[in-house]
C-alpha cells in the first residue's frame, strides 16, 4: 500500500500544513466568476436529476485517451482536480458534479489554463456513472467530503450508496485506489462500510490514515486544517 500512496505523490506538493498562508491552488490565475447563485445542498432524488448524463466526447476533450483515469465524484468547485491535473499531465481526470453553475465554471477555469487532462461533467453520479465508463475503465476515485444529510430521512440521499460502490467494483481495474475523506466522523466511517460490505473491496491500511496522499486540499480541507478540525480519511483498494 506504501507504494501505491507513494505513486499517487508523484510530482504533487508536500502535504499542506496547519495554519499555511495559501492553499496549493491559490496561484492559479482563475478569472471566471459564477454566473448565477449556487445552492449548497441540492436533492439528488429530484425528478429532474434522475436523466443520465451523456458520456463527453471523450477524444475532443482529452488530447491522450490512453492515459489512466482518475474520476472524482462531487467535484464542487474542481480546483483539487484542476491541480492535481496540472501536477500529474501523465492522468486524465474527470469530475462529477451535481451543481451545474460549478461545473460551467470549472470548465471554463480548465480552459484559462489551457488543460487537456481534465474534464468536469454535470451530472447524479448514483443515476450516470454506469452509463459513462465500461468495465476497468477507471484506475482511481476519490470522494471528498460529501454532503453528509444528516437528518434520517435524508440518508438515502447521501452519495455513497450500495449501487455506487458495485458499479465502482465493476469500473475499476484491479488493484486501484479509492481515496475517502471526511470531516464528519459518521459519513467517513459509512462510506468505508459500504465500500467493505462488497468483496471486491479491501482496507490495506487497516483504518484511517493521517493524511492527504495527493498533497492538494479540496477547499474544505483547507478550512478544516485551518481551524485544526479532525478529518477521517481512507484508502481503498479493489482487489
Amino acid at each position: 500500500m506504501e507504494a501505491d500512496v507513494r505513486r499517487a505523490q508523484q510530482s504533487s506538493g508536500a502535504q499542506p500544513e496547519k495554519g499555511s498562508l495559501a492553499p496549493p491552488w491559490a496561484g492559479i490565475p482563475l478569472q471566471k466568476g459564477l454566473s448565477q447563485r449556487v445552492r449548497q445542498h441540492v436533492n439528488p432524488l429530484q425528478a429532474q436529476y434522475q436523466q443520465p448524463a451523456s458520456p463527453p466526447h471523450w477524444e475532443r476533450v482529452y488530447r491522450r485517451l490512453g492515459q489512466p483515469f482518475h474520476l472524482d465524484i462531487g467535484s464542487g468547485s474542481g480546483r483539487f482536480l484542476l491541480r492535481l491535473a496540472q501536477e500529474q499531465p501523465d492522468w486524465n481526470f474527470l469530475g462529477v458534479e451535481i451543481r451545474q453553475p460549478l461545473v460551467e465554471r470549472a470548465n471554463a477555469w480548465r480552459d484559462e489554463l489551457g488543460l487537456d487532462n481534465v474534464h468536469f461533467l454535470f451530472a447524479n453520479i448514483n443515476v450516470s456513472l454506469r452509463h459513462l465508463f465500461a468495465p476497468g475503465d477507471l484506475s482511481r476515485v476519490t470522494i471528498q467530503f460529501p454532503d453528509p444529510w444528516f437528518k434520517k430521512r435524508h440518508h438515502k440521499r447521501r452519495i455513497v450508496q450500495p449501487q455506487l460502490v458495485a458499479d465502482l467494483a465493476l469500473l475499476l481495474q484491479p488493484g486501484s485506489p479509492v481515496f475517502l475523506q471526511s470531516d464528519v466522523q459518521e459519513i467517513a466511517e459509512e462510506m468505508v462500510a459500504r465500500f467493505l460490505e462488497h468483496p471486491q473491496f479491501w482496507d490495506p491500511c487497516q483504518g484511517l490514515i493521517d493524511y492527504n496522499p495527493f498533497g492538494i486540499p479540496t477547499e474544505r480541507e483547507w478550512q478544516c486544517l485551518q481551524l485544526g478540525l479532525p478529518i477521517y480519511r481512507y484508502w481503498l483498494e479493489r482487489r
